[in-house]
């Protein structure tokens, strides 16, 4: 059995790791998986494993960015971070809200990840996979991803039937800041000009400020999605809390899950070796030794208090295995 890397600290282990650096090599190794269980995994960042895996974990290696144009062409395997990074220092952007979110490039298309008013599905053009019963290679476009709030359908109807390769993005020689999210422009430094460079650090000071290091206490980041409800419910709930965090959306209006936990009296309470973090009630974390089942637990708990008071039911951002 051989260990699972994931950004929880939990010990899980499963029968096989098998890394690969490109997709001839992907394929090449599919016939080996007929009859076997396997999953694919991207950094860890988004799992909870909550008992061993009894098959095998695939994981990218493909790395190398290619430019044209404006489109810049990613390996699933690089450090969804580092591509921010790189991005940034050779003049682009789009993408520099989501600086310091954990994880690959692979999973950003998956997931969908946003942060700070931003989603990777405004700036996705394609997406490229491969089909891990057949081999055959496929090219997903932005719409035929069916990206949504923190999905996909590559978390819903093809869940577990492709592997990333490469994801394709839109970026700008441009800069148009997006700073009304969150506490951006409080953040910025007075009588400086803006810049991606600018936005970038100070996100990545917020980020550090509200969330645990992974190597401190294990966490996967934001584990609750943040709840989209009617106007209705959101009056009603605004009537006894007027002073309730809340953005607009096109399907209705969203609700900070953090928020919720924190009325519920979580924020910095713990159930044994998991907890809830003291700065972001967002986040979930392993205070050490924790294993899924504590984590999911908790998970649980929080969940059914916050639909006991609220009436809403949040639910985990984070793929439990």
């Amino acid at each position: 059995m051989m260990q699972i890397n994931n950004t929880f600290g939990i010990k899980a282990y499963a029968k096989r790791v098998i890394e690969y650096k490109s997709e001839e090599e992907l394929v090449s190794l599919i016939p080996s998986l007929h009859g076997e269980k396997y999953f694919h995994v991207g950094g860890g960042s988004n799992l909870l494993f909550v008992n061993d895996f009894d098959g095998i974990i695939l994981h990218s290696c493909i790395k190398g960015f290619s430019v044209t144009d404006d489109e810049i062409r990613v390996g699933a395997g690089v450090v969804w971070d580092d591509f921010v990074e790189w991005s940034v220092l050779n003049g682009w952007s789009g993408i520099e809200n989501l600086s310091f979110i954990p994880g690959e490039v692979g999973a950003s298309a998956v997931q969908n990840i946003g942060a700070y008013g931003v989603e990777v599905k405004d700036v996705i053009t394609k997406v490229d996979c491969v089909d891990l019963q057949t081999g055959e290679r496929r090219t997903f476009t932005n719409k035929e991803c069916n990206y949504a709030y923190r999905q996909s359908i590559f978390k819903k109807e093809l869940k577990g039937k492709y592997a990333v390769t490469y994801v394709t993005y839109k970026l700008s020689r441009t800069f148009a800041p997006k700073l009304e999210y969150g506490n951006i422009i409080k953040s910025l430094p007075k009588g400086i000009e803006v810049t991606p460079t600018l936005v970038r650090n100070t996100i990545i000071d917020i980020r550090k400020q509200k969330l645990p290091d992974p190597k401190v206490y294990g966490n996967a980041g934001s584990f609750f999605m943040n709840p989209v409800v009617s106007h209705d419910k959101f009056l009603q709930i605004q009537k006894d809390y007027p002073d309730m965090p809340y953005y607009e959306t096109d399907n209705g209006v969203k609700i900070p899950a953090g928020w919720m936990i924190e009325q519920c009296g979580w924020k910095g309470k713990s159930l044994g070796k998991a907890a809830v973090h003291d700065k972001q009630a967002l986040v979930l974390v392993n205070l050490g030794g924790a294993t899924g089942k504590d984590i999911l637990h908790l998970c649980d708990v929080v969940r059914g208090c916050v639909k006991e008071k609220f009436d809403i039911d949040i639910h985990p951002e984070v793929n439990i295995i």
